[in-house]
């Protein structure tokens, strides 16, 4: 700038001054002392440990039109452990910290505050101290206050009858006379506090000001300039420089006599340089170590409760602008209070994310944490984190933490290893438990602790930790004459010189820049396509924006599908947070209005990278360090070392001021009130003054301040003075809020559940993968969280919903114990016959119970602990078949199981079943697989509304304000959580691979007797999407049987068979229906063929695909349909040709197709290929019925003929073939080397052929003809052979013997038809399940 411009006045002038305001806070003689009652119960201290109210005494100007002064608020965080007294027996060392006010509109003002201690020689407030302390002694004495007094650290407690010891001035005891005050000896000190309120948080600079004007209080009479002087030229003579710029200004020296101090501050250069920080991320990771701070910064990105401790208050500050600042270009949308006063303590049970600081010294017991799933606890002094359930890996997080420490070792920051906090954790008693909340997820469980209040003991001292190993270290280098002490010396002179003030923040503004960049690239790494995802509106502004909530701007499935999978479990969850959605947002509304300055930077880089890299969306996978540090650095150092812009010197502005002071005094305020009418600055260069214009210039870049760059959003204001309707105010908010959240989280659950299915069935577009599915539930669960902490009475575990469920449980136990009970409760269809049947109990112990007599309570036993068989360890069998001996001839009407009873679907019984998972170990994780497990039987909303029934429960948990008490915003919360029962999730079956579930098998034979049974040994194998069974024994004469196995997810496949022993082994299957007694998944596998030698096509095993029950089809449907022969036979259809050529080529096509799209889906579930394959419609049928178009006869002498006799027939052929083949092999090598290469491709081809055939026909034998054609064409698939064998069979000698000239194999048309159909198959990796193999090896 070179030129003079005029002063522009008003509130266009605020971003340009540093400072705002200079408050004096402290104690008002006039008022006396009033004891502060947000600090506990303090008549439990002594009247020095007891916490006072302050005031604001001064303020400097009255005011300003751009930023409210708000005197309760500022006093809060002034003074945030209240007014305190000492004597000159205290430790009294000036303290300082800083804080942020944040207005409803979002706006923040920085504060910083230097606390200190002052001699108070009011008479009456010493003698009411000495009252105090009598009253307190003889309150002790009496036992008037029923408890001892809480003694500080380092000393004893004491109750005896007489002056308790607490207060002896005993010589054994030094910090026992701490707590005592005597008028007539001791100097009563309270605390003071300066501050400074400014828009930018300058750190340096403001503790700078209040250290040295604070020193520089004239004592004695002498030179130097007076208070106000120095305040007036900082408020109104010091702007903030303009972007790109640098600016030098004065402060007091240390001394008054000394001349003022130079300070230098500036402002970055957007978009080149990021913000600006002046708070040291050096000491932030020295406190915490790198992992912790990784990890801290997880949650945060994932909008967890943060909740922060330290017992100094700079601390809470300094971690939570610095761990915030990392988020860039993303901002902290919620709450943010770093330091918490004690009078808003209720505010930890906000159901919201919040980042908080909370002094150690504050009261454990009052405190009540909403929910402690999605909690962060941080200690910064122990240097300990306990992370919230289910906290997936930040991206890269090893080389990420590897480029850090590198940074942090050339700058010489020193930081804790990971092994020196777990050793902390160690002795501290805080090594957590696993939590084995989702145990299916394959991802890292970080650990926690059984409550956060375990840690809340304040006053527990950190045991020191003794360590054998290093002792013996310490003993053998004393033997070796080694001096630890000359140790310690050579490395003290090894250690750089000393750097000034202004120097180490020099070189905190170079770490910081260089620390932000690397996080930054992380976002720039991860993100650099975003902007290729970003849904442009088609809309005006005022519309997009009424729609907002309901649109989508952003492409996150194609985005997810580009990531590589182990970043999925955190990308899908960061998708879904509100600062990334504010991000997009910005971008979104860039098209009516100027870019957001955070993406401006974010772009940029972006920009950057992408010039070296090129324009490609999808990113190389490997991990990529920063680049961009060495030239924000140069920036950074030139603006600094070359400063163009100076303020004006301060000058005296009291033509009379005092000589000297015993305290900090009140200052001038006609003085500081009255404005400059201009503030000049000196050019650096021409060392002439010139005028600076407070306005900012559009031309020379906006400044704006960090809350300018962040979304507004509305703040709850602090307040001292919280009335009975403010707080009903923030519940309200809250209530509405979680409200919203509901119905925000179950349309976006549906809409993604329902674009998945479209897909499946067809209908195009993106669906959701499974990891996004998962953080949907899981966000759900999250939120049931939130509402069921909201306005809890007395929280009694980590889980406020389980806590509830379980309470209900015990409830109802008692209520049943004094309840006649209904017999036919769980078996309402079998009452007329419930003396005859007992289902779920072994024959040996029913007829013991009959042999004594007690029929009555057998049949009592059996209708009312069937739902205890589901979590039984022992397999339980359900005679039908015994029974149906019993019967006359007569009285058989059919043969097989008349009912398929119902589950119960009563809230206990599933929270029996929850109860009894074993690979839990947590609250928290027993809620959220109960969640998981209604939602997947479509039961939440009805349960939920059972547990809330119970008003009187509800009423005795919950405050009046709380959300379940809410009654119609309860209903409209469980009309949005009905909603879910449209879509299917399997969200429990999926997640709990490890779970031991009870499945129950029932058999439907043949409605004639003759092929109702057997007397072979039957056996079932079933297979799931998670794992497979063993072969599980049917027992004799059963139709129905339980057996218990881990989680075998959703099923596909049944393999049934028997050995073929006995007299009559023939047995005809019509279905088997597989029901999982835990989620009621039932699914019916049809089967319709025979089992047995000489009969059929000779099979003992047959291997059956399953598909899923619809939910409304009910038990009675279900047993009807499976008494009568399916409509497709397993493995194939009926062989009655029907289908025209041109029909059978639009069937195999669409097989070959549904094949193709499966293998082309981002996320393929294991099961379904089966299905693709064996399935109604699959390709094994299609090409049964191709091949059997145009066989000449499926019946030769009364024998059936089936196309396995064909296969085996051409196999026979190619024998043939091979063996002449090998006799012209040298003729052909010495004369066509071509046709040599030609010959040997057939030749592979034949030879593979024959051995598929003798390997099936080897390890399969209890398969029938059509089980080995069904697995021919799944090896065949496999080894890529289908389209390859088609011409050489076309060429047989059988095929012309047993197929006319219209079949696909002899039509030359048909002929090229097929093999083009089925070559698409080549390009694809099939896997087979271990069921469809018969252990039949690859032989590629």
């Amino acid at each position: 700038m070179n030129g003079s411009l005029d002063m522009i006045r008003g509130p266009e002038q605020h971003p340009s001054r540093f400072a705002d305001y200079f408050v004096i806070c402290g104690l008002d003689q006039d008022s006396g002392l009033e004891p502060d009652r947000f600090f506990g119960d303090s008549l439990q201290s002594t009247p020095l440990d007891r916490a006072y109210k302050g005031t604001v005494l001064g303020h400097y100007p009255d005011s300003v039109p751009w930023n409210h002064f708000d005197k309760h608020a500022v006093c809060m965080l002034c003074l945030p452990s209240g007014l305190r007294f000492r004597t000159q027996k205290h430790s009294i060392e000036p303290s300082f910290h800083s804080f942020v006010l944040t207005k409803e509109d979002g706006h923040r003002t920085y504060g910083f505050s230097l606390l200190f201690y002052e001699e108070c020689r009011n008479k009456k407030i010493c003698h009411a101290m000495q009252t105090l302390q009598s009253m307190h002694i003889t309150e002790l004495s009496s036992g008037q206050n029923g408890t001892p007094p809480i003694p500080r650290r380092g000393q004893d407690g004491h109750n005896t009858r007489s002056l308790p010891r607490h207060f002896k001035l005993s010589a054994h005891s030094p910090g026992a006379a701490l707590g005592y005050y005597d008028y007539t000896k001791d100097k009563l000190l309270v605390t003071k506090s300066i501050s400074l309120l400014c828009q930018q948080p300058y750190l340096h600079a403001a503790r700078t000001f209040l250290t040295n004007l604070y020193k520089c209080v004239p004592r004695h009479p002498g030179p130097g300039l007076s208070l106000e002087s120095y305040v007036y030229n900082l408020l109104y003579n010091v702007p903030i420089p303009l972007p790109g710029k640098s600016l030098k200004f004065f402060v007091p020296n240390d001394e008054p006599a000394k001349v003022p101090l130079e300070l230098v501050i500036h402002q970055p250069t957007l978009p080149e340089e990021l913000p600006m920080l002046d708070y040291p991320l050096k000491d932030v990771f020295s406190w915490l170590g790198v992992d912790c701070v990784i990890q801290l910064f997880t949650c945060l990105l994932l909008e967890n409760q943060v909740l922060l401790r330290s017992a100094d208050f700079q601390k809470l500050m300094v971690v939570s602008e610095c761990i915030t600042a990392l988020l860039f270009p993303f901002s902290w949308q919620h709450v943010y209070v770093p330091i918490l006063p004690a009078s808003l303590h209720h505010f930890l049970d906000a159901p919201v994310p919040f980042v908080m600081g909370l002094h150690a010294q504050s009261e454990g017991g009052n405190l009540k944490i909403a929910s402690e799933a999605n909690l962060c606890y941080v200690d910064i002094d122990k240097q300990s984190i306990q992370l919230p359930e289910e906290l997936p890996v930040f991206p890269h997080r090893l080389q990420f933490i590897t480029e850090i420490r590198d940074l942090l070792n050339k700058f010489k920051v020193p930081h804790p290893d990971k092994t020196d906090n777990m050793a902390i954790n160690y002795f501290n008693g805080d090594i957590m438990t696993s939590s084995l909340t989702l145990p299916g997820s394959g991802f890292h469980h970080p650990r926690r602790k059984h409550s956060l209040h375990d840690v809340l003991d304040w006053d527990r001292p950190d045991p020191e930790p003794h360590s054998e190993t290093l002792q013996r270290i310490v003993d053998i280098v004393k033997r070796t004459g080694v001096n630890l002490g000359d140790i310690d010396s050579v490395d003290k002179t090894t250690k750089e010189k000393i750097l000034t003030a202004q120097e180490e923040y020099h070189d905190t503004l170079i770490f910081n820049n260089a620390l932000r960049e690397i996080f930054l690239n992380r976002f720039v790494q991860i993100f650099s396509s975003y902007e290729h995802f970003v849904i442009q509106p088609s809309q005006d502004k005022e519309e997009w924006l009424c729609n907002r909530d309901s649109m989508h701007v952003f492409d996150k499935a194609t985005f997810l599908s580009d990531q590589p999978a182990q970043h999925l479990p955190f990308l899908s969850r960061f998708l879904e947070s509100q600062m990334f959605a504010s991000l997009v947002d910005n971008k979104v509304l860039a098209a009516w209005s100027e870019l957001d300055p955070n993406i401006r930077v974010f772009d940029q880089r972006i920009s950057q990278l992408k010039q070296k890299v090129g324009e490609g969306i999808v990113r190389s996978p490997c991990y990529e360090a920063c680049q961009a540090i060495t030239a924000t650095q140069k920036l950074l150092e030139q603006r600094l070392n070359n400063v163009e812009l100076e303020a004006v010197p301060p000058t005296e502005i009291l033509p009379h001021r005092a000589a000297y002071f015993r305290s900090f005094p009140l200052l001038d305020g006609v003085a500081l009130n009255k404005e400059p009418t201009q503030s000049l600055l000196r050019s650096r260069r021409g060392q002439k003054q010139w005028k600076y214009k407070m306005k900012m210039i559009e031309a020379s870049g906006k400044l704006q301040t960090p809350q300018e760059s962040q979304s507004p959003r509305p703040q709850t204001k602090f307040s001292t003075d919280m009335s009975p309707a403010l707080i009903a105010q923030a519940n309200w908010t809250f209530v509405e809020k979680l409200l919203k959240d509901c119905k925000s989280k179950t349309k976006r659950m549906l809409v993604e559940k329902m674009g998945s299915e479209a897909v499946a069935l067809g209908h195009g577009g993106e669906f959701l993968s499974d990891v996004e599915e998962n953080t949907l539930v899981a966000s759900l669960c999250d939120l049931l969280e939130r509402v069921w902490s909201h306005g809890l009475q007395n929280k009694q575990g980590k889980s406020a919903l389980w806590s509830h469920l379980t309470t209900y449980q015990e409830l109802d136990e008692c209520n049943d114990a004094t309840k006649s009970i209904d017999p036919n409760f769980l078996t309402p269809d079998i009452v007329e016959k419930s003396s005859n049947k007992f289902f779920g109990f072994p024959d040996l112990l029913v007829s013991s119970i009959k042999s004594s007599n007690i029929f009555e309570i057998a049949s009592y036993l059996k209708e009312n602990f069937n739902d205890l068989s589901n979590l039984a360890l022992e397999t339980e069998v359900s005679p039908t078949r015994g029974r149906e001996r019993h019967k006359s001839s007569g009285e058989r009407k059919s043969v097989g199981p008349e009912h398929l009873r119902p589950l119960p679907d009563s809230l206990i019984f599933d929270i029996r079943n929850v109860q009894a998972m074993t690979d839990i170990k947590t609250h928290i994780g027993y809620a959220r697989a109960w969640v998981r497990l209604a939602l997947e039987k479509k039961l939440l909303s009805r349960h939920l509304k059972t547990l809330l029934s119970d008003t009187a429960l509800v009423r005795s948990q919950y405050k009046r304000s709380a959300f379940l008490r809410c009654e119609e915003e309860k209903e409209q919360f469980l009309y949005h959580l009905l909603t879910l029962n449209a879509v299917d999730y399997f969200c429990f079956t999926n997640n709990y691979p490890t779970t031991k579930l009870p499945y129950r098998v029932v058999i439907f034979p043949s409605r004639k007797a003759s092929a109702a049974t057997t007397t072979a040994n039957s056996w079932v194998a079933i297979s799931g999407t998670l794992c497979e069974t063993n072969p599980v024994s049917i027992p004799k004469g059963a139709l129905e049987f339980v057996f218990h196995h881990r989680n075998l997810g959703v099923l596909s496949t049944l393999r049934i068979g028997h050995d073929n022993t006995g007299l009559s082994p023939k047995w005809m299957v019509e279905h088997i229906v597989v029901r999982n007694e835990v989620t009621g998944h039932t699914f019916k596998f049809p089967c319709g063929r025979w089992l047995g030698k000489g009969i059929d096509d000779g099979s003992t095993e047959r291997l059956l695909v399953g598909a899923l029950v619809p939910k409304s089809i009910d038990n009675e449907e279900l047993v009807e349909s499976c008494s009568t022969p399916p409509r497709c036979r397993s493995p194939s259809i009926p062989r009655r040709i029907t289908l025209t050529h041109i029909e059978l080529q639009h069937m195999l096509g669409e097989a070959v197709n549904a094949i193709v799209k499966f293998h082309y889906r981002r996320e393929p579930q294991d099961g379904s290929l089966t299905a693709l394959l064996c399935g109604e419609s699959g390709l094994v049928p299609s090409l049964e019925q191709t091949f059997l178009f145009g066989f000449k006869s499926q019946r030769l002498f009364g024998k059936n003929l089936y196309v396995w006799d064909y296969f085996v027939r051409v196999k026979e052929n190619f024998e043939i073939s091979l063996l002449e083949e090998m006799d012209e092999y040298s003729q052909r090598l010495s004369r066509d080397r071509r046709a040599l290469t030609e010959n040997n491709q057939r030749f592979n081809i034949l030879r593979s052929y024959c051995h598929l055939i003798d390997q099936i026909n080897t390890c399969s034998q209890a398969l029938g003809k059509d089980g080995k054609f069904q697995l021919f064409i799944c090896l065949g698939a496999r080894e890529h052979l289908l389209h390859r064998m088609l011409s050489p069979m076309s060429e047989a000698r059988s095929t012309v013997d047993m197929y006319e000239e219209i079949s696909f194999l002899r039509s030359p048309q048909l002929l090229t038809f097929l093999i083009q159909i089925l070559e698409p198959l080549d390009e694809f990796h099939i896997v087979l399940e271990k069921s469809l193999t018969q252990g039949i090896s690859s032989i590629c």
